[in-house]
């Protein structure tokens, strides 16, 4: 199996620069610092290679290193960036209340994330209800563009002729994938009903879906996504659910349009 890594270094045109952002993903999911041998290890990097990379890391502050323990974590030059980001994007703080007063009245997980063309989809914000459903997302958490009902709802709305996307489809991973014929019909109901579903497909057992959030005209920018229990959702509950995505989705398009 080829290495994600290698295969981002060898696609990608500034190999160091992808490179520093697995390391900078590596330490943010990491509980406690990271030696340099692990670290090389885990990203397949030859050590002296991996050694310079956090080297000028470290000189931007965007990675920290113990002298005691020769450890490195994530640095405090990672929040300024951030604060930049949550400065310069609103969408993190407009829609933090919104899926957090559904998650509350449906007794859901709730999901807003980025979209990033068909490549990904990156989690801004979370919020969990009361059910006994829990999804261990966490903000930064990215995902395949195409995955489960967010997916569908990046096709739907999005202008994307199916046939096209065949390949990236067949490379996705479901715990029961659908059919590519079965996924294609589901996109249209996507298109009709406002919102996508995704019963049991990506993750058994579990419902999934996704309402559009636009910061201009074309493609969706954004999705609202929540996850539930498929045996806690019958018909009429899946439909409030649904709607009640679609208006948080509008009314957070409509704050975006306004800002």
């Amino acid at each position: 199996m080829t290495d994600p890594l290698e295969t981002a270094v060898k696609a990608s045109k500034a190999p160091a620069i992808a490179r520093a952002a697995a390391i900078l993903r590596l330490l943010g999911r990491s509980e406690t610092p990271l030696g340099l041998q692990p670290i090389a290890r885990e990203l397949g990097l030859v050590p002296s290679t991996c050694l310079y990379v956090l080297r000028a890391l470290v000189e931007e502050e965007l990675v920290s290193l113990d002298p005691a323990t020769k450890r490195y974590a994530l640095g405090a030059g990672v929040l300024t960036l951030a604060r930049h980001w949550l400065q310069r994007d609103p969408f993190a703080s407009l829609v933090q209340p919104v899926i957090e007063e559904i998650a509350l009245h449906q007794s859901v997980t709730c999901v807003a994330v980025e979209i990033s063309g068909l490549e990904r989809i990156t989690a801004v914000a979370v919020a969990e209800g009361a059910g006994n459903f829990r999804l261990s997302t966490e903000v930064g958490s990215r995902f395949p563009a195409l995955i489960s009902a967010t997916g569908r709802c990046i096709v739907a709305f999005g202008g994307h002729e199916i046939e096209r996307l065949r390949a990236r489809f067949e490379k996705l991973r479901w715990d029961n994938p659908p059919g590519f014929e079965q996924w294609s019909e589901q996109v249209a109901e996507t298109r009709r009903r406002g919102y996508a579903v995704d019963e049991g497909h990506y993750i058994a057992g579990v419902t999934v879906l996704a309402a559009p959030v636009y910061r201009a005209s074309g493609a969706p920018s954004h999705a609202l996504i929540a996850l539930a229990l498929s045996r806690a959702l019958d018909g009429k509950a899946m439909d409030g659910l649904g709607n009640a995505l679609v208006a948080g989705a509008q009314t957070v398009t409509r704050q975006l349009g306004e800002g």
